[in-house]
């Protein structure tokens, strides 16, 4: 029988998110490549798990409590127990935690960049210090986006040759059975929606500013939860829209509301790979976005982010400048208006079909594999943090 070799995933923990919901879509993928790879996955932190690993997955449950040390300590340890014949990690806790369980052990190691991380980040210097020791290390780094490369290549010293971009996966068929469900949530007439964490980087205050400005009869619902959700809803009361704006909080299955929408709205000032806009477009909803870093140009565009100058109508929707009123303004007003909505939806939709579930689990394995192939990896990519097993 063929010897299965041993690949241990690792990441923070399955209790939500994009990233969690990823890597179980990408797990769930897996089965042709189980006769060959024993598979493995280590959750750093103990919490109630929103999304369920396969069965045949081996999953190892740490106590991490949200801490870097003990992360480094116990992902570690179960490396040495399992012994794996290589490593891939999500989120940069994980990351860097992946680089010391593999450090010393002659064995290739790779990370997943799911954020753009010169914003993610920001000023916190320790922080980009330790990721720009950590990740040129790696055998290889998968990124979310050629956006996510460049930035890794400009700001942390990743050589090229050692990234690749592998878009995220959009379960189409997730997607259609829970748009297809009654909504949680059922705003008084036609409606834009938009959705994300309420935090700085999504500027909802530019959604809002955008369509106090174009005065759309369709009013706007705004999911998801965060720290800025007062002072939202503050400014929509001075721009005269607070009646006109819904914002229902987090809803478990979003996709029965953005499925109904007439327009998705994206104004964020950066992402990694913005899920939610492919998620709406695989709705057949036509979706209004920013140009930030990263992805949404090449996801609309086929293009750069710099290759694109000012606004521009695509096959979607419309993609337009970061932080411009009435460029989104004027966006929004195009795309709403029909028959530019419907044949937006329509190539929304066909656009979506690009990202689905079996290229990204293809793309990850052959990335898995090329590494176990490359011996001269090892010497190149060992990382001594000084630490012993």
């Amino acid at each position: 029988m063929l010897h299965r070799k041993r690949i241990l995933f690792a990441i923070n923990s399955l209790a939500g998110g994009g990233a969690e919901r990823v890597l179980v879509t990408l797990l769930g993928a897996s089965g042709p490549w189980r006769d060959r790879h024993e598979i493995h996955l280590a959750l750093l932190d103990d919490e109630p798990r929103a999304y369920d690993a396969p069965d045949w997955v081996t999953v190892h449950q740490l106590d991490a409590r949200y801490k870097l040390l003990p992360s480094l300590t116990q992902l570690r340890a179960l490396a040495g127990r399992l012994a794996p014949h290589t490593t891939l990690s999500f989120l940069t806790r994980a990351n860097i935690a992946n680089a010391w369980a593999m450090a010393g052990r002659n064995r290739p190691w790779l990370i997943s960049e799911r954020v753009n991380t010169s914003a993610h980040l920001g000023n916190a210097r320790a922080a980009r210090a330790m990721v720009r020791m950590v990740y040129p290390r790696a055998a290889h780094v998968i990124a979310v986006s050629d956006g996510v490369v460049d930035d890794l290549a400009a700001n942390f010293g990743v050589a090229r040759d050692r990234m690749s971009a592998i878009a995220n996966p959009v379960d189409h068929h997730r997607i259609a059975a829970l748009a297809a469900e009654p909504p949680a949530f059922v705003p008084a007439g036609p409606y834009i929606v938009a959705a994300g964490r309420l935090t700085a980087n999504k500027n909802f205050p530019l959604l809002l500013r955008a369509y106090a400005w174009a005065g759309p009869p369709e009013r706007l619902v705004i999911l998801g939860e965060g720290p800025d959700r007062g002072a939202l809803r503050a400014l929509a009361a001075s721009l005269g829209i607070a009646d006109r704006v819904d914002m229902p909080g987090f809803v478990a299955n979003p996709f029965a509301i953005v499925a109904r929408a007439q327009t998705y709205a994206m104004p964020s000032n950066a992402e990694g790979f913005p899920n939610g806009l492919v998620e709406a477009m695989a709705c057949g909803v036509p979706v209004v976005a920013t140009n930030c870093a990263s992805g949404p140009s090449e996801i609309l565009a086929g293009q750069s982010r710099h290759a694109v100058a000012g606004a521009i109508d695509v096959d979607a929707g419309a993609l337009v400048p970061t932080d411009d009123v009435q460029a989104f303004a004027a966006a929004l007003g195009r795309v709403l208006a029909e028959p530019r909505r419907s044949l937006c939806g329509a190539g929304a939709r066909k656009r979506s079909l690009a990202y689905g579930v079996e290229q990204a689990a293809a793309g990850y394995w052959a990335r898995i594999e090329a590494a176990l192939a490359e011996p001269e990896t090892v010497n190149r990519t060992t990382f001594q943090p000084g630490a012993s097993s």
